[in-house]
């Protein structure tokens, strides 16, 4: 934001005020992919999980004395879906506890908060993409934990965004696109379920629609965002294969061969359907989100260098 005043000379003096930003999370795919794609407008001050534990009062209130922020993007979630359903205290600490305390520190200074959801709070019955007011029916602990630290941001900081999101991958760090990946170079055939139908999302589109929505001020509440269309984790992971093999990321696909749920049974039930409703999200922003193969495309160009995988002959 820019702001003029008189200097004696006449012509007029532009003074920049740049907006303090705080990304929790720091080191995970999102996380990493805002920092990388934080417009130079802002000032950015970001922290790990080892220099930041957002459920900890004293530490939050530490690092908001001393960055003094206009915003705080929380980025930081206990992710492992399965692993949740043994580890539900450490789910509900950083993804109930922390959204709490978040929201308690920004709420005490007047920071906007911007916080990052699932899809997962939904129970995957629907017949078509989910709106932000559709009730809530999440089936596991992760989703139950991302739920409960949604209603303590929307009870306590009125300066909020929620931004829900599903199935987010990267070039970077652990997920569904790197195991297929891995598995279309390490084997001859994949089995893949394909009665989980979602949309894949890009961490950097992701990251930009969220530095997008933090410019609008005035924008509160809950919205959704993902790359644009539908598919099963099935159609996922073929496009995988196709895509890597087609830019030489691997020499050949794998075959991939469709499976039930319950033919590959998780500690975690999933919801079947979690597609997300966008169009409130695209309205504000101005802009439509890029087709999820067009993301995908993306983000095997950045895997021929990123992984290191060998080259076909």
């Amino acid at each position: 934001m820019a702001r003029c005043a008189s200097q004696s000379s006449g012509l007029p003096l532009c003074i920049v005020i740049v907006s303090r930003v705080v990304v929790t999370g720091a080191r995970g795919q999102v996380g990493q992919a805002l920092v990388e794609l934080c417009p130079s407008r802002f000032t950015l001050y970001s922290y790990a999980r080892d220099e930041l534990d957002i459920a900890d009062h004293s530490s939050v209130d530490e690092v908001l004395s001393r960055a003094r922020p206009d915003m705080l993007i929380n980025a930081a979630a206990y992710t492992a879906v399965d692993n949740a359903e043994q580890e539900a205290d450490a789910a509900m600490r950083v993804n109930h506890l922390g959204s709490q305390v978040l929201a308690e520190a920004c709420a005490e200074r007047g920071i906007r908060l911007v916080h990052i959801s699932t899809d997962f709070v939904f129970g995957g019955t629907a017949y078509k993409p989910y709106a932000v007011d559709a009730p809530a029916a999440p089936l596991g602990i992760y989703g139950q934990s991302k739920w409960l630290g949604e209603q303590a941001i929307r009870e306590i900081a009125s300066d909020h965004l929620i931004v829900r999101t599903g199935w987010v991958y990267s070039h970077r760090g652990s997920n569904f696109f790197k195991t297929m990946l891995r598995l279309h170079q390490e084997r001859s055939e994949i089995s893949v379920i394909s009665d989980q139908v979602g949309t894949p999302t890009r961490a950097e589109s992701l990251a930009a629609a969220l530095w997008r929505f933090s410019e609008l001020r005035d924008l509160h509440g809950t919205y959704h965002w993902s790359d644009a269309g539908v598919c099963s984790w099935y159609d996922f992971a073929v496009a995988i294969g196709r895509c890597a093999a087609e830019r030489g990321v691997l020499a050949a696909p794998a075959e991939v061969k469709p499976i039930c749920s319950d033919q590959y049974p998780t500690p975690a039930k999933r919801p079947h359907y979690s597609v997300l409703d966008k169009s409130a999200s695209w309205k504000e922003l101005g802009y439509y989100a890029n087709h999820w193969e067009e993301e995908l495309a993306r983000a095997v160009e950045c895997c021929a260098t990123a992984l290191e995988l060998p080259q076909p002959a």
